[in-house]
């Protein structure tokens, strides 16, 4: 897979019980990226994104752009990671 790049991110505010996973992982597949994204006990969301650059590039610039409706993102820490391979994206309990 040439040209994958990998992401980890953990979005803080009032992203939990807002359909921020499931709106996630909808835009994830729309731009043909891999991963998963999961609630924290922190009240965050964390995701691990890979996949073309643009793809990865479109799904941070919709987080940073707020993510969905009801979310009232504050912040979002990113880091740049190796792809791990996944084939598919994730939506993971706690």
């Amino acid at each position: 897979m040439a040209d994958v790049v990998g992401r980890r991110v953990r979005v803080h505010g009032q992203v939990q019980g807002v359909f921020f996973r499931d709106r996630t992982r909808q835009v994830a597949q729309d731009h043909g990226v891999a991963g998963w994204v999961a609630n924290r006990r922190d009240g965050t969301v964390e995701a691990w994104l890979e996949g073309p650059p643009e793809g990865v590039d479109a799904v941070l610039d919709w987080i940073d752009d707020g993510g969905p409706p009801a979310a009232r993102v504050t912040r979002v820490d990113r880091d740049e990671v190796a792809p791990a391979g996944h084939d598919r994206f994730e939506v993971q309990p706690h």
